[in-house]
């Protein structure tokens, strides 16, 4: 592998393009949230922000990432069979990501958020829940693709990969992974960056939806919301899972996010307005 990545070129678009995607990745959270925040003013508080984005941690980073050990990482007779098996894979990577994510939403928010439960902190919520997502996932990920461009630029091959440990001795799942990772760096263009962007972009939407439609349940006291958002998650990562498995590109997966992100937002945003016409309605016969 070391003769392969010696060969290595650094496109002259990488280093910046990675620059401008790191950019507005940290800055996309920041924005949705600064935006908000002023349109709503005192009607929305910024402790759900942090809330989702510690419910993020809590939910994906910590509980499922511990199945996912069990289930997907370690050799057990439960990994080899959905390693195995592009359906069995894909299935439980959409039912995981439903059921933790938005399982997680709904306990956070029926129990830990009970001054904040207004349509207006559901949708801050779901800013703090996608925005930390951006930056533990997408933007740390161009971050490392940045470090591999600058030391392949600055140092040459033979010195990048020896800062990167790359060596004979090195164990061919490590090996594999710091090659793939040194070919998208070596690869990364604007037109990557716009996927990258596009899908942060998408992925927040369907955060911010589905807070609201889970929020909206809770509010309303109708306990199917919640079902039919883990349902409408896993349906929006079928098209991500699949991509892990080469079934779907890059760009069909990017496509189906964005339709779902629409189907999403159009849903949401008829609960948001429904529920302040539920709660002018029963402000009014309350007055009565």
């Amino acid at each position: 592998m070391e003769g392969l990545l010696q060969n290595v070129e650094i496109a002259k678009s990488a280093v910046p393009s990675l620059v401008i995607t790191a950019v507005v990745l940290f800055l996309l959270p920041v924005v949705c949230a600064v935006f908000w925040k002023k349109r709503c003013g005192t009607s929305v508080s910024l402790a759900p922000l942090f809330i989702g984005a510690a419910g993020f941690m809590v939910c994906v980073r910590v509980l499922e990432l511990g199945v996912h050990m069990v289930c997907i990482v370690m050799d057990t007779p439960i990994s080899r069979f959905i390693n195995g098996s592009t359906p069995a894979y894909v299935i439980y990577g959409i039912l995981m990501a439903g059921i933790f994510e938005e399982c997680g939403r709904y306990v956070i928010i029926k129990f830990l958020m009970k001054k904040n439960k207004t349509r207006e902190n559901m949708v801050m919520y779901g800013i703090g829940h996608g925005g930390i997502e951006v930056w533990a996932i997408s933007l740390l990920a161009v971050i490392n693709l940045l470090v591999v461009a600058v030391v392949f630029q600055t140092q040459g091959a033979a010195q990048a990969l020896q800062a990167l440990g790359v060596t004979g001795s090195l164990p061919e799942s490590a090996a594999a992974s710091v090659q793939a990772m040194v070919f998208s760096a070596a690869s990364f263009d604007a037109a990557s960056g716009a996927l990258t962007v596009l899908e942060r972009i998408s992925a927040m939407a369907l955060h911010i939806s589905l807070t609201v439609v889970v929020g909206y349940g809770i509010a309303a006291g109708k306990k199917v919301y919640l079902p039919l958002a883990v349902l409408a998650h896993a349906m929006a990562d079928l098209f991500p899972a699949m991509s892990q498995r080469g079934v779907v590109g890059p760009w069909a997966t990017e496509a189906w996010l964005f339709a779902w992100a629409a189907v999403l937002v159009f849903w949401s945003v008829t609960l948001y307005r429904r529920q302040a016409g539920e709660l002018s309605k029963g402000g009014r016969q309350n007055a009565g």
